[in-house]
């Protein structure tokens, strides 16, 4: 019976998005708890998947604690992070994760990052059949890892896309910076 109530009552959080939530969930219905996976508010409801996680190894799991500590992040946070990246990496073998002074990037094995490898593919006046060796040439790496990056593109392109536009607003803002020293330079 309470695992009926359970799912009607996510059922409802889900399905009422025109009328607000406080109509429908008063404090004193929320003392009462939630259904798993339901964070209410007055405001609002998230939906969430729950995974329970049991660790054979405690010292892995202190290590885990210690680095979402380390990193000011939560347990789960760090943890979502680390799955989604290794599933990544399991899928672009040459692809691996580091930290860096604009966030976290995705970086070809011992090559640049991928957006950096991406950029030197994607448009330019190079026939499309030389730009994986251009690439290549221009990086200092094999063709193998231009590979990897344009299969990790091809997977991440959203991803990638952004990294490459947001690369983009800072050249322009550092040149436009660039250019109004100069201007007051030559006065």
């Amino acid at each position: 019976m309470l695992g009926a109530f359970h799912r009607l009552w996510a059922s409802f959080i889900v399905r009422a998005p025109t009328a607000p939530l406080d109509q429908h969930l008063s404090p004193h219905r929320l003392a009462g708890g939630n259904p798993p996976g339901i964070v209410a508010t007055y405001d609002y409801a998230v939906v969430m998947t729950v995974v329970s996680i049991r660790f054979s190894d405690e010292p892995l799991h202190q290590r885990l604690k210690a680095s979402a500590h380390q990193h000011d992040v939560g347990v789960s946070t760090l943890a979502q992070r680390l799955i989604d990246e290794g599933l990544r990496m399991e899928a672009h073998p040459m692809v691996v994760f580091r930290d860096g002074p604009s966030g976290r990037r995705p970086v070809l094995v011992g090559g640049p990052e991928v957006a950096d490898a991406v950029g030197a593919i994607v448009g330019g006046d190079v026939p499309v059949t030389e730009r994986r060796s251009r690439a290549a040439d221009l990086l200092g790496v094999p063709v193998s890892l231009v590979d990897a990056a344009v299969a990790y593109y091809a997977d991440h392109t959203d991803e990638i896309d952004e990294l490459l536009a947001e690369r983009d607003r800072l050249a322009d803002e550092a040149e436009a910076s660039w250019r109004r020293q100069r201007e007051l330079l030559e006065r």
